[in-house]
């Protein structure tokens, strides 16, 4: 092989991200339904590049492959491609593409590299034979590739023909809806994405405000406060319309009213959109500064008004950027140096020589350390952050390949492809994202005439978003198809001896997590795609590895939304440091709601011998920490401690500690391996840190508390 590692590296980044590159550009011609010029001189250059830099390496069967696919091209630089030919190159690229990919994966994972493949060589010298008229066209390519009979070849469109077959708005009357949206739901601005593509079925939405609903702040906030107006223009009736638009989930309240409430227009929709924003924006720093500060620079970016196909665009005309690529292993290494520094810095301030003393100068130079440590902190968590819009914009790939080999025509919407993540978290989830795409495809989506009977867009719809909330990522992967059937699941649970209690006792919310069950389908045939019981096991164990959930809403007939939401990063968290007894947790900032002292009177048992405490005319359970890890010297009396009102996806409660100690950023550490044999995770354990004088912190795990109480 090739002893040089550092040269290998180089090579398997920099081909990785020109076949990324190359798929983008196929898959966005494929769409448009012509090469342009500039797209295929780019190709020309990739694959002249990877045959190089392959023929350098001694790689010499991705050279060979590299080289042919650049005659290929060379000829359609000079000469274009002939009508009929134009789907056949697309299918044979991305299959060169595909071969491509398998062979560096092979490299990464050191397994042994295919000597020949002389049926894909052939084909693209047969291709270009075809082309240049000296061969007559044997076999179409679509019939080499499937066993599926072949569609006629596509044509070459151009884009003002593209333009006259696009569909014109139906004719009907003019409709303004007023609606309102639970106050629980989360994601406001996906919701209403969701709605303007049910509303679209009945006929032409012509007009939505907030208008830029990929806007994360700014729309959602204004959803929030002064809820969603669209204009609809549509042959069916207002009934039709309302039950459509309460068939989109968490829609709560559909008024048809005269109009927009501004007259002004967009200008004045603009405002009130950005001062919702800017109110938005001020109470959240108000409610924490260090929470939020990574949030700032994902919404710095959308302000800008740069939509993601402006991105790409500029990526693809080559544009220059100072940009510089850096081992991960290297960035992982200044992470952990960095979080040395911050629990030095604790050290030293905090030290217990220091007690009692006046040091005003220490104590002014004290402080601008932290000032550096927290800004080097934010610098190097910046640095490891990237978009995920690299990761979504895979799964067009898949979104292609299945609507060919499932014969369907379903459009994949991306949002918030500029929210950036920790880039561990990145690999973690390419994964995950692919299977519930495939899932929506094979599982959720119908075909076109079940479509048609079922009176919806004989074209499908996934939306896949990003969007950052907190401290934490939410994901979603929604699609417009059939839904989930509760009953079928229940019954497919049974036949598996997978359900823990009477059915009787499973909420829609239980049943849809049976799906995350391993050896769980509800497919009955194996295909290609799903049935073999490998299923939403697997993408919620690698969730939950980045310390994430996983949450399934479905509505028949209407679609299923997976959420999965993640931590931006899990390397340094902000924590607050609480007292139980001698002992002292951590718990993320993320999961606290509020703290609270609390009376007696407040504190009640339930008919289940349940401690609960009311909470402006609410009810909570409560946790007692000290109990829940056998820490004797605790406190007992509610009020002589203090109450944590915690939340995560399993819930809310109120958790009972005996002091808080403040705010801090803490560093993540993972428990020592030998306390796995003990599950420890299931305690609501999730890691520990070093305290400023040396001692250790369990961090606590509130998902998992909420989970096991």
């Amino acid at each position: 092989m090739v002893e040089n590692d550092s040269m290998l590296e180089m090579y398997l980044f920099e081909s990785s991200m020109l076949l990324d590159q190359l798929d983008e550009i196929l898959l966005q011609s494929e769409k448009n339904g012509s090469l342009s010029a500039e797209n295929i001189n780019e190709i020309f250059r990739i694959m002249h590049t990877i045959k190089g830099s392959s023929a350098m390496m001694e790689f010499d069967l991705l050279s060979h492959v590299s080289h042919r696919l650049e005659d290929l091209f060379y000829y359609i630089r000079e000469n274009g491609v002939r009508d009929g030919y134009f789907q056949d190159v697309m299918d044979l690229v991305l299959e060169v593409s595909d071969f491509l990919k398998t062979e560096m994966e092979k490299i990464r994972n050191s397994q042994e590299l295919d000597t020949e493949n002389d049926s894909l060589i052939e084909r693209i010298s047969q291709l270009l034979k075809q082309m240049k008229g000296e061969d007559e066209p044997a076999v179409p390519m679509q019939e080499e590739l499937s066993e599926e009979p072949s569609e006629e070849p596509s044509i070459e469109v151009s884009s003002e023909e593209s333009v006259q077959t696009e569909e014109e708005p139906q004719e009907g009357a003019t409709y303004y809806l007023h609606v309102r949206f639970s106050s629980d739901c989360q994601m406001e601005n996906v919701r209403a994405f969701l709605l303007v593509n049910k509303l679209d079925s009945l006929g032409k939405v012509i007009r939505t405000l907030p208008e830029d609903l990929n806007t994360d702040q700014g729309a959602s906030e204004f959803i929030t406060k002064k809820g969603f107006y669209c204009s609809l223009s549509s042959s069916a009736s207002p009934e039709e319309i309302e039950k459509a638009a309460k068939g989109v989930s968490s829609v709560e309240q559909v008024d048809f009213v005269d109009g927009f409430p501004f007259d002004e227009g967009t200008d004045s929709a603009n405002k009130n959109t950005e001062k919702c924003q800017s109110e938005s924006a001020s109470q959240n720093k108000s409610d924490s500064d260090d929470t939020n500060s990574l949030n700032d620079s994902a919404d710095a970016k959308d302000s800008k008004g740069k939509t993601p196909s402006s991105d790409s665009a500029s990526k693809a005309n080559g544009s220059k950027q100072n940009l510089i690529a850096v081992d991960l292993n290297k960035l992982d290494a200044l992470m952990d140096l960095v979080g040395e520094i911050v629990i030095t810095e604790s050290m030293v301030s905090g030290s217990a020589d220091l007690e009692g003393l006046s040091l005003e100068n220490f104590d002014k130079a004290t402080r601008q350390l932290r000032k550096l440590t927290d800004e080097l902190q934010d610098i190097v968590m910046s640095i490891r952050m990237v978009p995920v819009a690299s990761t979504f914009q895979k799964m067009h790939r898949i979104v292609r390949d299945m609507n060919k080999k499932l014969n369907r025509d379903v459009e994949l919407i991306l949002m918030g492809e500029s929210t950036e993540v920790d880039k561990t978290i990145i690999d973690g989830i390419v994964d995950p994202l692919m299977h519930l795409v495939r899932n929506a495809m094979d599982h959720g989506i119908e075909d076109k005439e079940t479509r048609i009977a079922s009176q919806k867009d004989p074209n499908g719809r996934i939306i896949l978003s990003a969007q950052n909330v907190g401290g934490e990522i939410i994901i979603t992967v929604s699609d417009d198809g059939k839904g989930l059937d509760p009953i079928q699941i229940l019954e497919k649970a049974k036949s598996r001896n997978l359900l823990s209690k009477p059915e009787n006792e499973y909420t829609e919310k239980e049943i849809f997590n049976l799906l995350t069950l391993p050896g769980f389908s509800t497919k009955d045939a194996v295909t290609e795609y799903s049935g073999r019981g490998v299923g939403l096991d697997v993408v919620k164990k690698n969730i939950e590895k980045l310390g994430g959930t996983i949450t399934i809403e479905s509505q028949r007939n209407v679609g299923t939304t997976v959420f999965i939401k993640i931590p931006l990063t899990l390397a340094i968290v902000s924590s607050m440091e609480i007292q139980v007894g001698e002992e002292i947790f951590a718990i993320p900032i993320a999961n606290i709601r509020e703290s609270f002292k609390a009376t007696a009177d407040q504190v009640f048992t339930d008919p289940d011998n349940n401690e609960m405490i009311m909470l402006r005319g609410t009810p909570y359970p409560v946790i007692r920490l000290n109990r829940v890890y056998n820490i004797e010297d605790g406190f007992e009396n509610v009020e002589d401690g203090v109450f944590l009102l915690a939340e995560s996806s399993e819930g809310t409660a109120c958790l009972f500690a005996d002091e808080i100690l403040g705010k801090h950023q803490v560093v993540v550490k993972p428990l020592p391996a030998y306390l796995s044999r003990f599950n420890v995770s299931s305690m609501g354990i999730s890691g520990c840190t070093i305290l400023g004088n040396g001692n250790i912190s369990l961090i606590l795990d509130v998902q998992g508390i909420l989970k096991q109480y």
